[in-house]
């Protein structure tokens, strides 16, 4: 079994208004100096089999298809 970890962020450049909202919410409960919050997500994975070059292929391609809006988003894959 090999677990791996995907996190999805948006590009640089790219309009973040949840990340907005989030760092005025902060500063409304009193959080003073935090700045430039980016929000992204998280996608924690199990699969089978033990070849880690197989897994990150599959992994890629999981994220070209699905997991990640390439246009606007970079992901980045772990996997332990």
């Amino acid at each position: 079994m090999i677990k791996a970890r995907v996190t999805v962020t948006l590009k640089n450049g790219v309009l973040d208004p949840q990340g907005k909202a989030i760092e005025g919410a902060l500063g409304a409960l009193g959080f003073s100096g935090v700045g430039h919050i980016r929000q992204g997500k998280v996608f924690d994975l199990e699969l089978e089999g033990a070849d880690k070059g197989k897994a990150e292929a599959d992994l890629k391609a999981m994220c070209e298809k699905l997991l990640a809006n390439t246009v606007i988003e970079n992901y980045a894959i772990a996997i332990d």
